[in-house]
C-alpha cells in the first residue's frame, strides 16, 4: 500500500530535472496510457518473419507441466516507440504483472540515478554515509555506491540457484532463509574477500545492499513512495510492485513485478537517456556509464561462468567486444550498442539504440539453455524491416 503523496517529492522531481545539464528531446513517451500499435501492418508486410519469431518463442516442448524448452508468457517488440509485435500465452495477457527476478537490479540502478540527481547521495559515497541504521562490520566502509553498482563490493557471495547446493547459496539464504529478516544486514555480515572496486562478482547481495543505501538516503526527503513519485508515476507505470524484506526495505536484486507494457516503458526511458516527456530524471551521462563494461569486470571476475556471454556495466548486460575478455560480441547478430536487463528463467528487457528498438520478454524457462538469445533478438529485429 502506498503512502500519501509527498510535497517534497514533487520538489525533488523539479530539482532532479534542474540537476541535469543535457537537454531532452521529444523522446518515445506514448501520448496515451498505451502504445501505438503497428502489429497488423507488420504482420501483413513480414508474415514469414512473424511466423519465425512465433515458432521460436511460442512452441512448447512436451507437456506444459514438464517445464521443458522455451516457455514464453509475454513478448513485445517496440520500434520507434510503437508496438510491432505483441503476444501473450499460458494464461498471461496485457494486464498481467510478471515476476522479473534480476531485471530488478537494473531498476535499482535507475533508482540510484534518481537519488543522485536529487542530491541525496553521491556515487563515490561510502555506504557508511547512509547505512547508519545497519551495523556495518569492520572493513565495510570502503564499499561505495559505485562499487555496488559495479557488483564489485568484494563481499564474499555464492549466487547459486536451484541447480547447485542450496546449503551453500548466499542468495537463497538471503531471500528465503535467515537473511530475509534484514537482507542488508545479512549481506554486511558476510566476509570481505577482495578490496571493493577490484573485481566483479555477480551478487544479488550487492544489489540489495545498494537498494538499502539509496532508500535510507531518500526516505527522509521524499517518503517511502519516492520510487513511484519520482520514477514510475512520471513514466506512467501503474503495475510496478517491489517486494520488501521483513525490515521494510526493498529487495533490490529480485522480487519486482510489472506488466510487459510497463517494462517496455522502462526500456524506452533508458533508450531516451533517462528522459521522459522532455524532463531529465537521471543525471547526464548516467546511461552511458551504466551501459559501459565496468573496470572491475574488465579486470577480474570471480567464479566466472563460461556460459556467461555478456559484460556488465552498472547492473546492465552489454554486447561489446572486450579485448582480452571477449573476442566477439555476446550476441553476434545484434548491434554492439545493445544492452539488456536479464532475469532468472530468461526474463529480458533489451534496448538497441541504433535500431530504435525495445524488446520485452517474460517467461519461465527452467532449462535456460533452451533459448538462443542471439537468434531470438535477430528474429525480433527483423520485424523492423532490416534484412
Amino acid at each position: 500500500m502506498r503512502a500519501p503523496a509527498s510535497g517534497f517529492a514533487a520538489f525533488l522531481l523539479v530539482a532532479s530535472s534542474a540537476h541535469a545539464e543535457s537537454p531532452c528531446g521529444i523522446g518515445h513517451a506514448p501520448r496515451s496510457t498505451t502504445f501505438a500499435r503497428r502489429t497488423a501492418e507488420i504482420g501483413a508486410n513480414y508474415p514469414d518473419r512473424v511466423r519465425a519469431l512465433d515458432a521460436q518463442m511460442f512452441t512448447l516442448v512436451g507437456d506444459d507441466e514438464d517445464r521443458r524448452g522455451v516457455r514464453t508468457d509475454a513478448l513485445l517488440v517496440l520500434h520507434q516507440g510503437a508496438l510491432v509485435y505483441e503476444r501473450y500465452a499460458r494464461g498471461y495477457d496485457r494486464s498481467s504483472p510478471h515476476l522479473a527476478w534480476s531485471i530488478t537490479k537494473t531498476v535499482t540502478t535507475l533508482l540510484t540515478g534518481v537519488a543522485v540527481a536529487a542530491g541525496a547521495l553521491a556515487i563515490d559515497d561510502s555506504i557508511c554515509v547512509t547505512l547508519r541504521d545497519v551495523a556495518a562490520p569492520s572493513g565495510k566502509c570502503a564499499v561505495t555506491v559505485r562499487s555496488l553498482l559495479e557488483l564489485s563490493s568484494g563481499i564474499d557471495w555464492n549466487e547459486g540457484y536451484e541447480h547447485g547446493s542450496r546449503q551453500d547459496s548466499s542468495v537463497i539464504a538471503m531471500l528465503v532463509g535467515a537473511g530475509r529478516r534484514d537482507m542488508a544486514a545479512f549481506v554486511l555480515a558476510q566476509p570481505t574477500v577482495a578490496p571493493p572496486g577490484s573485481a566483479f562478482r555477480y551478487s544479488t547481495g550487492d544489489s540489495t545492499l545498494l537498494a538499502r543505501a539509496v532508500e535510507v538516503a531518500m526516505r527522509p526527503r521524499a517518503g517511502e513512495d519516492w520510487p513511484w513519485e519520482l520514477l514510475f508515476d512520471p513514466l506512467g507505470i501503474t503495475s510496478m510492485t517491489m517486494e520488501r524484506d521483513a525490515s521494510g526495505f526493498a529487495v533490490g536484486g529480485a522480487y519486482s513485478y510489472a506488466t510487459a507494457e510497463d517494462w517496455a516503458r522502462l526500456g524506452l526511458f533508458m533508450l531516451d537517456d533517462g528522459c521522459w516527456e522532455g524532463r531529465r530524471l537521471l543525471p547526464e551521462g548516467w546511461m552511458a556509464s551504466a551501459t559501459t563494461p565496468s573496470v572491475p569486470f574488465r579486470t577480474k571476475r570471480f567464479d566466472e561462468d563460461p556460459s556467461l556471454r555478456a559484460e556488465q556495466g552498472w547492473q546492465i548486460w552489454t554486447n561489446r567486444v572486450l579485448p582480452g575478455v571477449r573476442d566477439e560480441r555476446p550476441w553476434p547478430s545484434v548491434p554492439e550498442d545493445a544492452y539488456a536487463a536479464i532475469g532468472h528463467w530468461n526474463q529480458l528487457l533489451v534496448v538497441v539504440p541504433s535500431r530504435d528498438v525495445v524488446v520485452v520478454r517474460s517467461g519461465d524457462d527452467r532449462d535456460e539453455e533452451a533459448l538462443d538469445i542471439d537468434r531470438f533478438l535477430a528474429n525480433a529485429l527483423a520485424l523492423t524491416g532490416a534484412p
